[in-house]
């Protein structure tokens, strides 16, 4: 009997379980590589995640985000990012999804012209799943990817033609419980970037970056000093590999308040590695609630009316086109999260032509590309954009969007119109428990009332729920005038569960994760502090570590 282990580099731990395929992933140099990266940087990101807590004590002591007048010679000054390489040049539809075999072969099979493949809020960061995405990624652009679906009785495989593949890591602020590099737990992201980049960068410039890439998507940023450390992390990347500065190329998701005033600088930051920004609505909606927590007189109305035409919303998405086209890169759209409802073809239409004039209204406004969370929007959505921009790859030259040049630190700050409801309410918490449940059982990407969530929307539930209570906002829209407190919430959680229970059946409801998860959330919304993230308090829940006894898996 011989003990079977990953062979790692001095001062690196692996608490998570061995298993062969992960093994080829933990190879001793690709530890070597993350460990590097780790070591370099730590002391700039525990300073940039320093400067975050500042930034928010600052903000529920009074103030208000707006653009630095420090760096107002970035912004005034006319430059532009390294030209976009041809093999990123049409996004015009993008899919996004986690990194699990089935949704990695069907995404990039898709007709998409990008696939998102995310480590992110769509999943869920167990040890399993985010080592057999590493697995799962490696083998698609080795092009040996297949999956056998046993209850379907059939073989996926990739087409001749796929989807461009952008990655997406972790946020800065989450660890990786069970990678410990010197005796603490290593930063989420540098191990998600680090391991993909270094199995995977020959294969992906070979076979789909026509000699640049690879391509990431960045999530989560607050500030132009966050950009500048992921710029420092490509070059230094770029170096070991022996690869020109500049072929690594990512697009940051503009996706919290802060960063809507400093979008140039970010850009700045990361000029010969930029290819564009993304307006990543729902977690902007959830940022702006986390920066005004102690702002009572900025409160939301009901989630489902903070929509794309609110003022604040459409400056957002004006002044990042208008940026991203004076800068020389491409502005992307937001998610289109419906999803087909297949038994209902009136509903179905319905979903479709709002999907269809949410595009419209972004391809217009000047938009290079989108997303979408399900495969059976893609067309719809490409028809849209085609029909606008016809063969042009993208809309950098034509829509400059110099009237919003004018756009103020009012505009962006503007609050949202609308009202207050118990249903508001009860929607916040019936999604927020589900989608918490899902992402306890291993799932970070929910199907809910016909819309597929990732864990934005459980945020925007969690600290609109939280707002409400701790001002005991008047429930404005129901004519009622009832007040959020205590009392109200516990009802509504009460009989918000009996809700979920009788939906999905009493046998999936006492299997799943639906009572922890209410606890959480039901926590998080009580609790006189607001926590930052709600996924940090639930990551706990799902670390599992390599027992002490039988640590090795045990080989005959």
């Amino acid at each position: 009997m011989t003990e079977s282990y990953y062979d790692v580099p001095d001062g690196v731990d692996i608490l998570g379980r061995y298993d062969e395929e992960f093994a080829i992933i933990l190879k001793k140099d690709a530890l070597k590589f993350v460990a590097d990266l780790q070591r370099e940087f730590r002391s700039d990101i525990k300073y940039a995640l320093e400067k975050r807590k500042e930034a928010k004590k600052r903000y529920n002591e009074g103030a208000l985000p707006g653009f630095d007048p420090a760096t107002s010679h970035i912004r005034e000054e006319e430059w532009v990012c390294a030209p976009v390489p041809p093999a990123a040049a049409d996004r015009k539809v993008e899919i996004t999804g986690p990194v699990d075999r089935k949704m990695v072969i069907n995404a990039l099979n898709s007709g998409a012209k990008v696939f998102m493949a995310d480590f992110e809020d769509a999943l869920s960061p167990s040890w399993e799943n985010l080592m057999s995405g590493q697995v799962n990624l490696k083998d698609a652009l080795d092009g040996t990817i297949s999956f056998h679906d046993k209850v379907r009785n059939k073989v996926y495989k990739l087409n001749e033609q796929t989807a461009k593949l952008f990655v997406r890591p972790r946020g800065w602020h989450l660890p990786e419980a069970h990678i410990l590099i010197d005796g603490e737990p290593a930063t989420g992201c540098l191990v998600d970037f680090g391991l993909y980049f270094y199995h995977n960068y020959s294969a992906f410039r070979r076979t789909q970056g026509a000699g640049f890439g690879p391509f990431f998507y960045l999530p989560k940023m607050e500030h132009p000093r966050e950009a500048k450390i992921w710029n420092s992390v490509f070059e230094k990347a770029e170096n070991v590999a022996g690869i020109e500065r500049g072929s690594i190329r990512a697009t940051v998701l503009i996706e919290t308040l802060p960063a809507v005033f400093q979008m140039n600088e970010i850009l700045y930051e990361l000029k010969d590695h930029s290819v564009g920004l993304n307006c990543g609505r729902w977690d902007y909606i959830f940022s702006y609630v986390k920066t005004f927590q102690a702002h009572p007189d900025r409160l939301l109305p009901d989630r489902v009316q903070v929509g794309m035409t609110q003022h604040f919303m459409k400056s957002y998405s004006d002044l990042l086109i208008r940026t991203c086209h004076r800068r020389g890169v491409h502005a992307m759209g937001g998610m289109a999260a419906q999803i087909p409802i297949k038994d209902d073809p009136v509903a179905n239409e319905a979903a479709l032509e709002l999907v269809r004039k949410d595009k419209l209204r972004e391809v217009k406004a000047g938009h290079d590309g989108t997303w979408a969370a399900h495969p059976g929007l893609i067309p719809a959505c490409m028809e849209v954009f085609n029909n606008i921009m016809s063969n042009a790859p993208h809309q950098i030259e034509t829509v400059k969007r110099e009237d919003a040049a004018n756009i103020t630190e009012e505009d962006l700050l503007q609050i949202p119109v609308g009202v207050r409801t118990e249903e508001g309410l009860r929607l916040n918490t019936r999604v927020g428990i589900q989608y918490l449940a899902a992402w306890l059982s291993g799932s970070g990407c929910v199907p809910l009332y016909n819309l597929m969530e990732d864990a934005a929307t459980a945020e925007i539930s969690r600290v609109q729920n939280w707002q409400w209570l701790k001002y005991e906002v008047e429930l404005n829209g129901d004519g009622v005038g009832e007040k959020v407190n205590k009392e109200l919430f516990d009802r509504v959680v009460e009989e918000e569960m009996g809700r979920i229970e009788k939906e999905v059946g009493t046998e999936k409801f006492e299997k799943g994760n639906y009572k922890e998860a209410c606890k959480i959330f039901a926590r998080q919304c009580t609790s006189p502090e607001l926590d930052d993230f709600l996924t940090l308090e639930a990551y706990d829940y799902i670390v599992l570590h390599r027992p002490k006894e039988g640590t090795f898996k045990t080989l005959n």
